[in-house]
């Protein structure tokens, strides 16, 4: 698989605190010169990036991020917002809280309200693997399948760990046929790109990936 291929997998993603327009320009400049998904950024931006891109990149936001515990109205009322300035890709944190709970139909509820709210945008289910148990990464698996949603995410990157492939792979075995997966948080070379796609992630959240090209393109052929 050649650069400009995985690239093609990649939500060219800024989601720091103290992201400024100009920060934000070059992620979405360099989302469209080297052919990314999306880019993904902080909602507060999404209306300014949309009518800055004029539809020459996907914009996906935020929603309940990172921690995962605001209530469903919150993300709810986040995602019908981000929808009306001009997001086409929605990656929403799940309540953790409720998981460890044990209470699945609560978290299956709330991701179904979340897509509804998406008015056939693409939703991305972050479930944080990294503070779940394997068993709890298998039932969201199922909670996500049921809900509806287009995608199960890994990670935010904001938390202790981030994608690993063992998790992908988890992934891959137990969520339903329809339903994609996003490897986030770490992804930080080619090679380990490619061995997430393998392993069956259709889609990377990652900035690194376009920086390393940046740092040895020669303008040509990548």
């Amino acid at each position: 698989m050649d650069k400009k291929e995985v690239l093609s997998y990649v939500d060219h993603t800024l989601l720091g605190q103290t992201a400024t327009w100009d920060d934000i320009r070059e992620i979405l400049d360099d989302g469209i010169k080297y052919g990314a998904a999306s880019a993904c950024i902080p909602a507060s931006y999404v209306k300014q990036a949309a009518e800055y891109v004029q539809g020459k990149l996907p914009i996906c936001t935020v929603i309940g991020f990172p921690n995962g515990y605001n209530t469903t109205t919150v993300k709810v009322f986040e995602t019908k917002d981000a929808i009306r300035n001009g997001a086409s890709e929605i990656d929403m944190v799940i309540n953790i809280g409720q998981v460890k709970n044990g209470k699945y139909d609560e978290v299956e509820n709330e991701i179904r309200q979340i897509h509804e709210a998406c008015d056939g945008k693409i939703l991305k289910v972050i479930i944080e693997t990294c503070l779940l148990t394997e068993e709890e990464k298998i039932k969201m698996c199922e909670v996500v399948t049921n809900a509806g949603a287009e995608f199960i995410k890994t990670s935010t990157g904001f938390s202790s760990a981030g994608a690993t492939f063992e998790d992908v792979k988890l992934m891959k075995e137990h969520v339903g046929k329809n339903v994609k997966i996003k490897a986030a948080g770490g992804i930080s070379s080619f090679d380990d790109a490619e061995k997430f796609i393998e392993l069956g992630a259709s889609r990377l959240g990652t900035s690194r990936l376009v920086k390393i090209l940046k740092n040895t393109d020669t303008g040509v052929g990548y």
